[in-house]
């Protein structure tokens, strides 16, 4: 429909195109200096054009082998979801959640865009599969420390924040992970290993994005949220929304859509797929509640740790209400959903339906946002 291999828009998915045909022009000129010259020594986002400019110089540029590797990098995520709830919750709940992520309408839509978020989803679940199968692992071998390390480091090259939330759940796990999962002895040792291995290979530019990342957020947000609602098609309400908004109902957005909206094209294609996600909402905090309740929350602190600590720093930023910057905890939200609905009894049957109702109120009340905020209601 647009004419090109790409989306509606595709600011972002044709900027990584072409800087990916001008590094492989640098690769034929020997001249990589320029690339890494134009980046200023940034790490955040450097990572993905990178890789696809790699990719383009062993392919030719073909944007079909990019595709179909993405394809395959989906599946592949799939597999490790499974390894991952099978670990922690039983093989029903595994087999469950590779499921639900294999028929999840966003993560299948990621898969045909030419942006990072599919490889950036294979790299973060392989880090929370292998930093899993290292705290739970009763034989105890160093060798299974690179892994999660390397892979938390990569995810630096992809998003700042994203790195950040991965070796914050890695210190989170150790500190408060069950003593049945990780003994004492284990658990020094794995605190003194990974405090020198990421002090090593996480410093100076890392961690000074990360700092300015976090002492920027309030103000990026404030500026981002009047500039939507000041642009051409804007909602004024927008300059409305902050991370006191975000932060109580981060689990459950974004909502869909139901009314027209110009120049959405893309939020179209998602407002099925943000509707499953309102859904199974209610089974993830249902999972959370009762680990709570039961006080076995500190069995799995890894999965609470990573996702509830990547989307709080999301609800405080600019993207709180962005889908593309919820994907990388939407896995294991499923994963959270899927051991929910294996808990749930018939008792707990009719506060699903009251969620329902819930749900349907709240996409009406955003539509009416929606064209409100545009003087169309």
């Amino acid at each position: 429909m647009t004419g090109q291999p790409f989306e509606f828009d595709a600011g972002d998915a044709s900027g990584y195109h072409d800087e990916a045909i001008w590094l492989v022009d640098m690769f034929h000129k020997g001249n990589i200096q320029a690339f890494l010259d134009f980046n200023k020594g940034r790490m955040s986002d450097v990572g993905y054009p990178f890789y696809l400019g790699v990719q383009y110089w062993l392919t030719g540029g073909s944007i079909l082998i990019a595709r179909l590797l993405k394809a395959f990098y989906g599946a592949f995520t799939c597999y490790l979801i499974y390894k991952f709830a099978r670990r922690n919750f039983g093989d029903e709940v595994g087999r469950m959640a590779a499921i639900f992520c294999m028929l999840m309408p966003n993560l299948i839509l990621y898969t045909g865009l030419h942006v990072k978020e599919t490889e950036m989803l294979l790299l973060t679940v392989a880090f929370m599969e292998r930093a899993d199968a290292m705290f739970r692992n009763k034989k105890f071998n160093f060798i299974e420390i690179a892994p999660p390390v390397v892979l938390a480091g990569l995810l630096f090259f992809l998003r700042t924040v994203l790195g950040a939330a991965a070796v914050m759940a890695l210190f989170t796990t150790l500190l408060f992970t069950s003593k049945k999962i990780l003994g004492f002895g284990k658990r020094v040792i794995l605190i003194v290993w990974i405090l020198t291995v990421v002090g090593y290979f996480i410093g100076g530019t890392i961690s000074t994005e990360v700092e300015s990342v976090w002492a920027s957020k309030d103000r990026n947000q404030e500026i981002s949220m009047k500039m939507r609602a000041n642009e051409i098609n804007g909602n004024k309400f927008a300059k409305y929304a902050t991370g006191l908004v975000f932060a109580p109902i981060i689990f459950v957005i974004p909502f869909p859509t139901i009314v027209e909206t110009p120049l959405q094209q893309n939020q179209k294609i998602l407002n099925g797929g943000n509707y499953i996600k309102n859904i199974m909402a209610f089974f993830t905090m249902f999972a959370l509640f009762w680990v709570i309740k039961n006080k076995k929350w500190r069995d799995y602190i890894l999965i609470e740790s990573f996702t509830i600590g990547y989307l709080i720093v999301i609800s405080l930023s600019a993207f709180g209400q962005a889908e593309r910057f919820h994907l990388p905890a939407l896995p294991f939200e499923l994963i959270l959903a899927a051991f929910g609905i294996s808990l749930m009894t018939n008792k707990d049957k009719k506060y699903f339906r009251w969620w329902m109702i819930l749900i349907f109120v709240a996409i009406v009340a955003w539509s009416w946002i929606k064209l409100a905020g545009r003087g169309l209601a």
